[in-house]
């Protein structure tokens, strides 16, 4: 499966040939360093390992500087390894979005989704609330209500909705279109949303 690594920028639109007007999000997609080659000799599996960004030296490891080191690349921010990659690539070569995507290509987008720290469940789980404020309700609007059963069971059974952290998982949103292409600038325009906020980094693969 082919894919790159990039990072969302923002959102915008574009207007069509018959006017309509879509909505994308534009990401940053490369260039990619290929950091390592996995072979079926070697490793068992095909797989090209792609790094994308930079950070500083002083926050990695010896044992990643020296694997890195080989592809002579830079201190990569992330990397992430694509199985049965159809371009044939060696090792220290760099991958442009315009080696990978086209208009009108398909793909799917992964990424972190925004962190909305503690919620109740009416955010969280989409929960009515109790509504009626009259009739002895007092501060319960927005309650979850009862989560046990009686004396039996004597428990509350594992995985009950309830409140507590929302976001910040990880969210893979599939069946995007590749609405334009712009190769320099390194942009990939994509129609609809794609998970993260700005800033964030995320995975395309077609």
């Amino acid at each position: 499966m082919q894919g790159l690594i990039g990072k969302k920028i923002g959102m915008t639109s574009l207007f069509t040939e018959d006017g309509r007007n879509l909505a994308c999000t534009v990401v940053q997609t490369g260039p990619c360093v290929v950091t390592q080659v996995k072979t079926i000799e070697t490793d068992g599996y095909s797989a090209l390992q792609l790094g994308f960004g930079e950070r500083k030296a002083k926050n990695v490891s010896n044992q990643l500087k020296g694997h890195l080191s080989k592809s002579g690349d830079v201190i990569s921010q992330k990397l992430v390894e694509f199985r049965d990659f159809e371009i044939e690539k060696s090792l220290g070569d760099t991958i442009t979005v315009d080696d990978v995507f086209q208009a009108e290509d398909i793909v799917k987008v992964s990424g972190f989704s925004k962190g909305k720290g503690f919620q109740g469940v009416v955010k969280r789980h989409n929960f009515a609330g109790v509504n009626d404020a009259t009739h002895g309700q007092h501060n319960r609007q927005r309650s979850p209500g009862s989560i046990g059963a009686a004396s039996y069971p004597a428990k509350v059974f594992k995985g009950m909705r309830m409140a507590g952290q929302d976001g910040n998982r990880k969210v893979t949103t599939k069946n995007l279109k590749v609405l334009r292409v712009m190769p320099e600038n390194n942009l990939l325009l994509i129609k609809g949303t794609v998970p993260g906020h700005k800033g964030s980094i995320v995975i395309i693969e077609k």
